[in-house]
């Protein structure tokens, strides 16, 4: 018998399974080149925006502008307003439709961002302000008391170059903080007034700056030490100019400001909490829920989420207490805990071993859960004195990799810091959390520079919040006391969404908002009204965390649906990262595409392994 019609049928199956492969990765038409002209104009604005704000040329390792401090003259922020309206008539130019993925994301996201800025500027009107927090330029968690300290830690000093170019940015305090006033004076008049209720904290904050002794400012720790090559001569000159500098101008500087809050900005401060009664009204707040959450979601809806969140959690915790054998109520267990000395160090280093304890444990376990991780590294140090009992956060590295990031811990506080809560702070501010998410953004080769330093809320701190659920995969967690403080720290977030709604849109009071703190997260009264201040003065901030987290859970299990067998855990957490930080409403458009190429992949392995088994 011939063997033509066999020949002829398999070579017909191999040829319709090739096809059919062809098919499936032939969904999406072939990718135009880049866009070198939009290219070009994301690299202009990202040299615009570090020359308009030299503090944060410094924090991304860019040394061009370390000798000086952002204009916030009139002139300046009305030209910066100008050059957000031609910069958006610009990219209005491009078409999407005629440029490549990552081309089409950048353009995007560029194009958001300002139509948002260029909203809140209308909300502002001939005011001079420029985005969403323009107005409010000293606060509890705010201002340069926070700014300028955090400046000296970021600046480089490994010449005398350095130095001077220090020296020089401690020159321009003056000028910079009687700009500050004239900003917080147009406040006054306009009603853009922070409430008084929040803003009690802040004078003390400038007490640091305001001593006699230049020596024991914060601003002076550069020249406690040099680096081993340094001449002495330097060193001696240096010192001396720093002390001058310090004492002649800078202090003078923070006095004088300390005075005019005390005195007429404070008194001025404005009795309501929400920020619905700013001159802005109900458009501003809904704008800044819009730019904190990334989404449409409305105060009501995200009221309503918030709400089911805590219930949610109330009965995960009351599970744990009762398989812990407690007999009382979860506000008796979390008191009981908490005035528990076994958990707490009594010393900082003691604190401090611990984490880096966590540290090399959770670092052994990541390549579980990543295909690619970022090279950079972190350290681990204590926060400032001068922080006093500030949150525990993350100082990002620079953009080129020359100074690494770092997680910095409160041991300024060690009576409201249970070792119990330790695990989950770690995992947020560090690692898989901010430590790994910023530093893998920026080390991604092909994106812009403007997306490898980009932030959003809702999706850093939502990522964040994600890392603290993956401690069980990292090996932690493993008492129930651990798995208490992160659901602790759960509820917080979700009371986030209640608080701050409740503050801002249906006219909740300060003592309301703490007393819901207190019942249902189990803080401490002093910890709750502090985190309060900082919703009232931050309108819309805290909404990200949790929105953003649950986004990332709905996309996962989204992702785990459609691919089954095929979910790959560490492919899905770097698709989350591999596009830098995103709004919520494009990370899910991006991770949609993300499963429907492993599908597309999938459908084409199965056909090329068909045509095979017919040969």
């Amino acid at each position: 018998m011939s063997s033509r019609p066999a020949i002829l049928r398999s070579l017909l199956l191999l040829a319709a399974g090739l096809i059919a492969s062809a098919l499936a990765f032939a969904a999406t038409p072939p990718e135009p080149p880049a866009n070198k002209t939009l290219q070009a104009l994301f690299e202009r604005e990202f040299r615009y925006e570090l020359k308009e704000s030299p503090e944060y040329a410094t924090f991304v390792g860019v040394d061009d502008y370390n000798d000086r401090l952002s204009d916030r003259s009139p002139a300046a922020i009305a030209r910066r307003k100008a050059h957000v309206k031609a910069l958006i008539g610009e990219l209005q130019g491009f078409d999407p439709r005629r440029l490549n993925s990552q081309d089409r994301v950048s353009h995007a996201l560029m194009l958001r961002n300002l139509r948002l800025t260029d909203a809140v500027n209308a909300l502002y009107g001939a005011l001079p302000f420029n985005g969403l927090g323009g107005w409010l330029v000293v606060a509890p968690i705010a201002g340069p008391q926070h700014s300028l300290a955090a400046l000296a830690k970021a600046s480089p000093f490994r010449n005398a170059r350095d130095y001077d170019n220090y020296l020089k940015r401690l020159a321009a305090v003056p000028l910079a903080f009687e700009q500050l006033t004239a900003l917080m004076r147009a406040g006054m008049q306009s009603g853009w007034m922070p409430p008084i209720e929040a803003m009690a904290r802040v004078p003390a904050q400038f007490d640091a700056f305001t001593g006699a002794d230049p020596t024991t400012s914060p601003l002076y720790a550069p020249f406690q030490s040099f680096p081993p090559d340094f001449a002495e001569a330097d060193k001696l000159r240096l010192q001396a100019a720093a002390r001058q500098a310090i004492a002649d101008q800078v202090q003078p500087a923070f006095a004088k400001l300390k005075r005019f809050i005390e005195q007429e900005y404070l008194p001025a401060c404005r009795a309501s909490l929400a920020a619905s009664l700013l001159p802005g009204g109900n458009a501003y707040y809904a704008l800044a829920v819009q730019e904190m959450t990334t989404t449409t979601l409305t105060p009501q809806e995200v009221h309503d989420l918030g709400l089911r969140e805590v219930a949610r959690i109330q009965r995960a915790m009351d599970a744990l207490i009762a398989q812990i054998g407690f007999k009382g109520t979860r506000s008796e267990f979390a008191q009981s805990i908490k005035a528990d000395k076994r958990f707490y160090f009594t010393q900082p280093d003691e604190m401090l071993k611990a984490y880096r304890d966590i540290a090399k444990r959770v670092d052994a376990e990541l390549p579980r859960l990543f295909a690619e991780l970022p090279r950079l590294p972190y350290g681990i140090r204590a926060m400032e004195a001068y922080e006093g009992d500030n949150a525990e956060h993350y100082t990002s590295g620079a953009l080129d990799g020359s100074r690494a990031g770092f997680f910095e811990a409160n041991v300024l506080s060690l009576a409201t810091r249970p070792i119990y809560e330790m695990e989950n702070t770690f995992l947020h501010e560090a690692v898989p959390g901010h430590h790994l998410q910023s530093a893998r953004a920026q080390e991604i080769k092909g994106l812009p520079a403007f997306r490898r330093d980009g932030w959003y809320v809702a999706y850093g701190e939502g990522w964040a919040l994600y890392a603290e659920s993956l401690g069980p995969a990292l090996g932690l967690y493993k008492d129930p006391y651990s798995r208490f403080g992160a659901l602790s720290w759960e509820m917080v977030r979700a009371c986030r969404l209640v608080v701050d709604t409740g503050l801002h849109a249906f006219g909740w009071t300060r003592e309301q908002a703490v007393r819901y703190l207190v019942d249902n997260a189990g803080i401490a009264d002093d910890y709750a009204a502090s985190e309060v201040d900082r919703y009232i003065v931050q309108p819309g901030q805290a909404l990200g965390y949790k929105i953003g987290e649950l986004k990332i859970k709905e996309l996962k299990a989204r992702a785990q649906a459609a691919l089954g067998e095929r979910f790959d855990i560490r492919g899905f957490h770097n698709a989350l990262l591999d596009d830098g930080a995103l709004p919520l409403t494009l990370l899910e458009s991006r991770i949609d595409e993300w499963i429907a190429g492993r599908q597309r992949a999938a459908t084409g392995h199965a056909a090329t392994s068909a045509a095979r088994a017919h040969r």
